[in-house]
Formats: structure tokens, C-alpha cells, sequence
């Protein structure tokens, strides 16, 4: 460059450029820095680039670097620290292979013709390279998010697409990223590399900031491949390497953890994938996938309609029909009073015309729906009639039927007062019958009492099942808090960490915001038989749990992730069928804030006998006949 400010001690300082009022010297100058910097040796590269950096990350969207060869100044960057490790090992050169991957992602995620700049530029092999593992997980990391946005656009897929093994590469690297940065970096701290540490922190946190960033930055590895793969997945011809056993099946457990709940992660490509006929094949011969299809389906998380949208496209296949038709059906019949979710509008409707349309389908000689399967389409077929024909009934008639469905639910009440659970189990089930189908308020209480019965008798599928037609009954959606709660304490009994830890997390927070006293987490402060449970799913749903396991456990004294990675003793952690169940957190739940239930009024006498009986197994409550009331009562 032609000057520098008088008192800047470097020639051609691209900070002083960058204050030069003439607009052509200006654009002359940076064009020329762009030109000689993959030259220089000088020492302080890293100090313009990291410049570039955040200007790309503050103005994605400003053409005038990419007219000026900002592209082919990134691109011939990486190729040097790839190449000349002399280099790369000098001065903070380290840094810049990163920077350059970086830049060249902000740069392309927003506007397809600078994504075509960059194709042109050159910068897809040196890409390649760093997605290679070339150099470190950190470098990885930025080439799989620029190549991601580069496969987005028409006009540039087939550019990505041409080098094969980026494919191959992601779905490894989807498979083996966080093990990767768990054993490369966050297992341990005397090991971390310090450029790293720097990076994920920008010099502002120790250990444990550290390793909080490390799992965040593992997700978005993972997420970021599962994204490029997506790219792919919209090919048809691609499915069939996409499409593998191994792959497909660890699909639902990539699922972005809390720190990057906002990607749609392993369920955004399997919709991808089921959208295609050539996909649902494989999914629905691949073992356990249509079960954890029907967990996502049910959880309350943004991306719920995507597990809904797979299992619907699954049964409207005749050639996958006949393989799922047993699995997913009861989950969508527990989903079926859902009326809109996000921008699916009747979705309900849906989910009924899908399942009647699919037992029509079923014709001789091929496997056909068992009888219990039919017998729920045929149940859920005559409530749907129930409603019309309510719609003619004299609302006098509707009142009787009310009142009686009240009569029944009090007797369910008592009989479960009393220890009889099976016996209110089975009046809840009784009022349900009685109780008008277009009573939504009055039946979500009957939905959630008998998911409590169930909790109580062991049959966490049962209760998983009645508090979620509660949810979706309940308006907000998904939102009545005593049915996540009781949903995520029978989730925890099945083993379900994250889909318990969602409910659980869910549930504080419908507690935190509630009108009613007894719901409304006091003094603001979480309730602890809630935080025992979230505390116990996020250890057992940690990111880098299963890395950990096979890794020997976490080495990282003082790290967060000790709460996580390292088993305890279980006696710390009674699980939540032997003790949450049997309260409930009752004393500190109370009413419901839409004021359709009440519970019983008596009270634990205080808070000593309240944290002793918590403590007590299930099995000793009923028998010392404790005062647990839990099922709900009209006002």
C-alpha cells in the first residue's frame, strides 16, 4: 500500500487504509492489500484479518470487500497455513485459517451472488482441506458452516456437490464431532490448545468458560454438518449414502442440546429425508427410529411438527404404511386434538383423514393394522362423530352430560383419596366417556388426573399418553404445566432424559409465569423436587455424555461439566417413579392458572414431613396411606 498514518509504525497498515477519505485511493489501496497480504511474511497479519472478521460478522451483506477480491485473499490464506506449517507455527498465524473460513462463511450465508463470487474465487478446495481435519475441530467447524451456506444456494450446489467426499466427510464428521472435540479438547485442560481457549473465549473466561463454550461449539459442529447434509438430502440421488442404518438410527439423539435448541439438528434432516420416497424406505425399516420419531412428536419443542410431518408421510406410503402403521399410530391419536401448530392449520384434521385413509388402504396380502391399532382409528373416528352430533344437542342435554361427567370425576377423586387408584383411574376414564367432547377445559383435567393414576401404578406409557392429549387440548398448546410435569416424570421412568428434561424445564417455566399462588415459583426460586429432576436429566442428557463414557469420564477439576460427565451417587438422585410421583410437588402446585381445577386443600403440615415423604419410595407412601392428593377439582 502507498501510505500508512504518520505515526503508525507498519507500512501500508490496512486500519490507516481503511481512514482514507478518498473513496478511489481508498478502493485502490484495499484491493492491492488484498493482492499482496497471501505473500507477506510480515509479522501482525493476524491483526487485519481478525479486522475482517468483524466486519464481515457486523456487514455480511456490503459488496465492496467481495468486489475487491476478498475471496481469493481467504482462500490462498488457508491454502498457505495448509501448506507452509513454518509459517503457520509463526508470530499468531495460527489464527488465520480460521479468520479466512470464517469471513468467507458470514459473507455467503445471505446473498447468493456472493456465494457465486466465492465458487468462483476458489475457496470450495481449500474448504475441503480444513473439512478434511487438516489442521484442528476448531477450522472444521468454519469450513462446514461456509460450505453449508455454499450448498444452499441452485446456483452453487452443484459446485459443492462436485467434490464427493464432502458428503462422506459430513456425515462422519456429524457422527463424530462431539467425541472429537470432547477428546481433543474439553477432556483435558492441561492438553487445550491456547489459540483455541482464545478463540472460543476472546480472552474473557477461564476453565470453565472454557469448556461451557467447547459444548456449545461441538453442537454447532454437528448441527452444521447435519445442515450441509440436508443440502444433499433434497437430492434424490444422494439418498442412498445418506440413507445408512448407522447413520439414520443416531439421527433423533442429534438433537442440538440447550445450548443450540434452536436448530432443527437430526429431525430437520429426517423430514428432509421422509419428504422423498426414497427415503421413507430405509427410515421405516431402520429399528427403533419410528419410536423416537413418536417421542419427538410428543415432546412440546419447536420442532415438533417436523416429527408429526415424517410419521403422517410414512403411513400415506404404501410401500412404509404396513412397517409403522402399529408404532405411530397411538402417538398421533394422542396428538389429534391439536388445531394449529405453528403454520400447520388443522393439523388434527389431518392427522385423522391420514389414519382413516390408511386403514381403508390396508387390503389382503399385505401385513395389515393389529386389532388394537384399529380399535384406537375407530375410537378416535367415533369422537370426531361424537362432536358433530354435540353440535346439534340441546344445550340443556350438553349440561346433564356435564354434570354427570362432574359426578363421576368427584367419585375418582375420592376413590383416589382413599389409595383406590386403579378404581379412580377408571371413573377418570368413565367421565371422559360422559364428559361433552367440545368441554376441552374439563377434559384436560381428566386427561391429567389419569396420567397421575398411571404414574402411580407403574405405566409411564399410559401416562405419557394422557397428559399429552392434556397439552394438546389445553389452550395455550402444550402449556399445562401439572401434564409436563407429570409427562416428564414418567418420561424419566422410561429412561428418557432429554425428553424428560424438556418437560421439566417447560414446567418451570408455565410455574414462573402463572397467575396462581400455589403454581408460582415462590420468592422465584425453583421448586426442588423440579430442580432435582432437571439436574438430574442434564447430567444424564449432556452433550458429551456417551464421549465421556467411553473416555473415561471427565478430567476437568472445577469444570462445569463435573455436574454432567462424572456419575454420583445414586442415592442423591432418587429417580422420579420412586419419589417425585409421589407428591407431585403438590404443596407447591395448587390450581391450575386457567382456574378449571382445584386440588385438594389440606396441606403438608410442614416442611420438614413435606421433604421426608418425598424422600419415601412410591410403594411405602401408599402403603403408610399419605395424604397425596394430586387429582384435580372443579372451583
Amino acid at each position: 500500500m502507498d501510505k500508512a498514518s504518520a505515526d503508525c509504525p507498519y507500512p501500508g497498515c490496512f486500519f490507516c487504509v481503511m481512514k482514507e477519505g478518498n473513496p478511489s485511493k481508498r478502493r485502490a489501496s484495499i484491493l492491492k492489500f488484498f493482492r499482496e497480504l497471501p505473500a507477506q511474511d510480515d509479522d501482525g497479519q493476524v491483526l487485519p484479518i481478525s479486522g475482517l472478521w468483524n466486519t464481515a460478522m457486523a456487514h455480511p451483506n456490503d459488496p465492496e470487500f467481495i468486489e475487491l477480491g476478498i475471496f481469493e485473499c481467504m482462500s490462498a490464506l488457508i491454502w498457505k497455513g495448509l501448506k507452509n506449517r513454518r509459517w503457520l507455527s509463526h508470530d499468531q498465524n495460527i489464527y488465520i485459517p480460521y479468520y479466512a473460513a470464517h469471513i468467507i462463511g458470514s459473507y455467503t450465508m445471505n446473498m447468493e451472488e456472493f456465494a457465486e463470487s466465492a465458487v468462483h474465487a476458489g475457496v470450495i478446495p481449500p474448504l475441503v482441506e480444513l473439512l478434511r481435519g487438516r489442521l484442528t475441530w476448531v477450522e472444521q467447524r468454519v469450513a462446514v458452516r461456509a460450505l453449508g451456506h455454499l450448498a444452499t444456494y441452485a446456483s452453487t450446489f452443484n459446485a459443492v456437490a462436485s467434490h464427493g467426499e464432502i458428503l462422506e466427510l459430513s456425515i462422519q464428521l456429524a457422527m463424530s464431532s462431539l467425541e472429537i472435540v470432547y477428546s481433543h479438547f474439553y477432556q483435558y485442560v492441561d492438553r487445550r490448545l491456547s489459540y483455541h481457549c482464545d478463540l472460543l473465549t476472546r480472552g474473557m473466561g477461564g476453565v470453565e468458560m472454557e469448556s461451557r463454550k467447547a459444548e456449545e461449539w461441538a453442537s454447532q459442529l454437528q448441527c452444521w454438518s447435519l445442515q450441509l447434509i440436508n443440502c444433499f438430502a433434497f437430492k434424490p440421488e444422494f439418498l442412498s449414502t445418506i440413507c445408512k442404518p448407522e447413520f439414520l438410527i443416531k439421527l433423533p439423539g442429534m438433537w442440538g442440546g440447550l445450548v443450540n435448541e434452536n436448530s432443527p439438528a437430526g429431525i430437520g434432516l429426517l423430514r428432509t429425508i421422509c419428504h422423498h420416497k426414497l427415503g421413507r424406505g430405509p427410515v421405516a425399516s431402520c429399528p427403533g427410529i419410528i419410536e423416537s420419531l413418536c417421542n419427538i412428536a410428543r415432546s412440546s419443542d419447536d420442532w415438533q411438527y417436523m416429527a408429526i410431518d415424517c410419521l403422517l408421510w410414512l403411513l400415506q406410503d404404501p410401500s412404509t404404511c404396513h412397517k409403522v402403521i402399529d408404532k405411530a399410530v397411538p402417538a398421533l391419536i394422542d396428538l389429534a386434538e391439536i388445531s394449529t401448530l405453528g403454520d400447520h392449520k388443522k393439523l388434527g384434521d389431518s392427522i385423522v383423514n391420514v389414519l382413516q385413509e390408511c386403514i381403508q388402504s390396508q387390503g389382503p396380502g399385505r401385513s395389515s393394522a393389529n386389532n388394537r391399532t384399529k380399535e384406537l382409528i375407530e375410537e378416535l373416528v367415533n369422537s370426531r362423530q361424537r362432536l358433530k352430533w354435540e353440535k346439534n344437542m340441546p344445550k340443556e342435554d350438553l349440561h346433564i352430560k356435564q354434570a354427570a361427567a362432574l359426578v363421576v370425576k368427584l367419585e375418582g377423586n375420592s376413590l383416589f383419596s382413599s389409595g383406590n387408584i386403579a378404581g379412580a383411574a377408571s371413573k377418570y376414564s368413565e367421565a371422559l366417556a360422559l364428559c361433552p367432547v367440545r368441554s376441552k377445559k374439563e377434559r384436560v383435567v381428566l386427561y391429567s388426573n389419569r396420567a397421575q393414576c398411571h404414574l402411580l401404578l407403574q405405566q409411564p406409557l399410559a401416562a405419557i399418553s394422557d397428559a399429552t392429549r392434556a397439552l394438546c387440548l389445553h389452550n395455550p398448546l402444550n402449556r399445562h404445566a401439572k401434564s409436563l410435569w407429570r409427562r416428564a416424570q414418567a418420561y424419566d421412568m422410561l429412561g428418557l432424559a432429554k425428553e424428560s428434561l424438556l418437560d421439566a424445564i417447560l414446567f418451570i417455566n408455565e410455574c414462573s409465569q402463572s397467575n396462581d399462588p400455589d403454581l408460582s415459583l415462590r420468592q422465584n426460586k425453583v421448586p426442588d423436587y423440579a430442580e432435582r429432576l432437571v439436574k438430574k436429566q442434564m447430567r444424564a442428557a449432556w452433550l458429551f455424555r456417551e464421549a465421556a463414557i467411553k473416555h473415561g469420564g471427565v478430567h476437568c477439576e472445577g469444570d462445569a461439566g463435573d455436574m454432567y460427565g462424572q456419575e454420583t451417587d445414586d442415592s442423591e438422585w432418587e429417580t422420579a417413579s420412586e419419589s417425585d410421583i409421589g407428591n407431585d410437588g403438590r404443596d407447591e402446585m395448587g390450581d391450575d392458572d386457567d382456574d378449571d381445577d382445584d386440588e385438594d386443600e389440606s396441606e403438608w403440615k410442614n416442611e420438614d414431613e413435606r421433604k421426608d415423604k418425598y424422600d419415601k419410595p412410591l410403594m411405602k407412601d401408599l402403603k403408610h396411606g399419605y395424604n397425596v392428593q394430586l387429582v384435580e377439582e372443579e372451583p
